[in-house]
């Protein structure tokens, strides 16, 4: 105990007698924190609204014109025996012509020149959210309409498509983003603990005359590289969360815009930089003090 202790009034000494080399190496270490947290908002903030929006997405199933009630409840039924499906919704014909005419507005005149009613009943069916992908959907819907009764089925195919590719590539670019941060922080880390290493050579040189070991040496470092690492994450949560209250409550102002779209700031996006940083810093210093001979 009494060990780690001098080790931890050592290494706060030497943070403090390198304050502006320590305070460079903490600004480094805070912005590529930051840069990556702020991408993992964002990243998480667009599969949130995906998400969101997936809720309404589903199939559009189409019935042939005149199809009896009992063959419509049995369509029905096997729609409700689906695994994959999470709501169903029946549209009339005439609650269909009612609809468009309501979208038509002035326009709705068109519709006079019909004598009957152009519109197909339908169904409306949800998909359960593991089961909104491309070839699922697709394959789903191929299924539909070789049932008797369907005329046709519609779904947003590109739509669909397009918003699981950016969901993709998103999380890719995360992952790439915080491999290349990682080693950043880590490669800082270490040339800073081994400068100091160096300009601390005469007083390690002392301590190995009296006996000290490879150890006592040594930890004072890795305590220092912990330090260091825990600053930087502790500054890029506090500019985070900073600038996740600025675009809450003062963006709308300028960009009406902004206040329509739900933002949030997940826990587990600024929570845990200071651990991430501690981590980072206390292996880069590990490696620094591993490759040095003494």
């Amino acid at each position: 105990m009494r060990i780690f202790i001098f080790a931890l009034q050592t290494a706060l000494r030497s943070l403090w007698h390198e304050k502006w080399i320590n305070l460079l190496t903490v600004l480094s270490i805070s912005i590529g924190l930051l840069i990556l947290s702020a991408f993992m908002t964002i990243t998480l903030n667009i599969d949130f609204v995906l998400k969101r929006w997936s809720k309404d997405f589903g199939l559009v199933v189409y019935m042939n014109d005149g199809l009896s009630k009992d063959s419509e409840d049995a369509l029905k039924n096997i729609f409700e025996k689906d695994p994959d499906v999470e709501g169903i919704k029946y549209i009339p014909k005439e609650q269909a012509l009612q609809e468009l005419r309501l979208a038509l507005g002035l326009n709705s005149s068109i519709l006079e020149g019909f004598e009957n009613n152009p519109l197909p009943s339908s169904f409306e069916l949800s998909l359960k959210r593991e089961a909104l992908k491309p070839e699922l959907v697709e394959r789903k819907a191929e299924q539909i309409k070789q049932m008797n009764g369907v005329e046709d089925v519609e779904y947003g195919e590109k739509w669909l498509s397009s918003l699981n590719t950016l969901s993709g590539v998103l999380k890719i670019g995360s992952l790439f983003l915080g491999s290349a941060v990682f080693i950043a922080i880590v490669f800082v880390t270490y040339s800073t603990i081994k400068i100091f290493f160096y300009r601390r050579k005469d007083e390690i040189e002392t301590l190995k005359l009296l006996g000290a070991t490879r150890s006592f040496i040594r930890l004072p470092f890795l305590l220092e590289g912990l330090l260091i690492g825990v600053l930087g994450g502790a500054a890029s949560s506090l500019v985070l969360y900073g600038l996740y209250a600025f675009v809450i409550h003062k963006a709308p102002d300028y960009l009406p815009s902004v206040s329509a779209i739900m933002l949030y700031l997940p826990l587990k996006v600024y929570v845990p930089a200071p651990l991430a940083g501690a981590v980072t810093g206390f292996l880069g210093s590990f490696i620094a003090v591993g490759k040095i001979r003494y």
